[in-house]
């Protein structure tokens, strides 16, 4: 059994942002010419991690931030810490890394993960706004202040300044150039089976501390070995409860942490499986067309291209679909369970 799971998903997001850093986060097509938005690696996965944590009703591992008071009495921003405890199911899945604290450890996450990207640059794009935060309908409940340096002006020196300088204060911010994105965007994900649930109990190049491991062992994980060499693996009763939690994740995720500027659905579309990660890109791509005038994409759903594909019914608004359903995600979710409960994560390596 090929020990990745491969998962290429299409979404469709309106008028919208990805990150809150600058608005969006862009990056320039050099081949059609265009600026586009994109959701990272990093946002995709924490939305994942956050998906399904909510999903077991789980807390995240807390992580401990480290500061050092300096010569001039400012606090200077260490690296933050994190248990390194694999059963906080963010950090077994996630990945680790902790340094300075004596011997450094560090796991690779088993979910590599793609930005959120355009399915093709014509297919995608942003635009400008400018917002206000406006008050000025109410002037008596909404006091104004004005400051001269340090001092805080009376309303009599403020009618003065005003009167003065013929001035007026609204009780409005205007905050320009936000940029909003909108169109079909596409994830991938692989799932490295052999590490999903085994954590490594190797010492020349530490995920856990020996006083881990000891725990670990404690609180039933399995004795085992991978290729990767000797191994602790989540009890199966446990990996039961995390698998459907995870594949509903996957699928299930948006963003939040921007929810309340420029809320969108980021509906899911399509949904392509694989063990072979080409199949994914022919299953769900766009096709370049010249028209004489200037290229056009058109976005196509293939489910001759070998992948195992699922087709929502909102994706007949953007693409022609024949085989959508209703159930599609859940069918994609039961797929995904059934490919990570077959792996048998206690038996990995075959006898010669």
């Amino acid at each position: 059994m090929n020990p990745y799971i491969y998962l290429r998903a299409l979404k469709h997001a309106e008028h919208t942002v990805f990150c809150v850093q600058d608005g969006q986060k862009t990056y320039f097509d050099p081949q059609f010419n265009r600026v586009v938005a994109y959701s990272s690696g990093q946002q995709v996965k924490r939305s994942i991690l956050d998906s399904l944590t909510s999903n077991l009703n789980v807390q995240m591992a807390p992580i401990t931030f480290n500061y050092n008071v300096t010569k001039d009495k400012q606090l200077e921003n260490k690296e933050p810490w994190s248990p390194c405890d694999p059963t906080y199911i963010d950090q077994l899945l996630g990945g680790w890394m902790r340094a300075g604290d004596g011997v450094t450890v560090k796991r690779r996450s088993p979910l590599s993960i793609s930005a959120m990207r355009p399915i093709h640059p014509l297919l995608a794009g942003t635009d400008k706004e400018n917002l206000t935060f406006d008050r000025s309908d109410k002037p008596d409940r909404h006091p104004v202040n004005v400051r001269l340096g340090d001092k805080l002006l009376t309303d009599d020196e403020i009618d003065e300044f005003l009167t003065t300088n013929n001035r007026t204060l609204p009780r409005r911010n205007w905050i320009p150039d936000n940029v909003r994105t909108g169109g079909l965007f596409i994830y991938d994900v692989a799932i490295d089976l052999r590490t999903l649930f085994c954590v490594s109990v190797n010492q020349h190049e530490p995920e856990l501390s020996k006083e881990r491991i000891e725990d670990l062992k404690s609180k039933g994980w399995v004795e085992s070995e991978n290729v990767f060499g000797k191994c602790l693996v989540l009890p199966k009763n446990e990996r039961e409860k995390v698998i459907p939690a995870l594949a509903s994740a996957l699928l299930n995720w948006r963003i939040t942490s921007n929810q309340a500027r420029t809320f969108s659905l980021m509906e899911t579309l399509a949904i392509a499986i694989s063990d072979n990660a080409n199949k994914l890109a022919g299953a769900i791509r766009a096709k370049l067309i010249d028209d004489g005038e200037k290229p056009k994409a058109k976005p196509i759903i293939d489910e001759t291209a070998g992948a195992d594909i699922f087709v929502t019914l909102p994706c007949s608004n953007y693409i022609v679909t024949v085989n959508e359903s209703a159930d599609a995600i859940e069918q994609a979710e039961q797929k995904l369970i059934e490919l990570m409960m077959a792996f048998d994560y206690e038996n990995q390596l075959v006898e010669a």
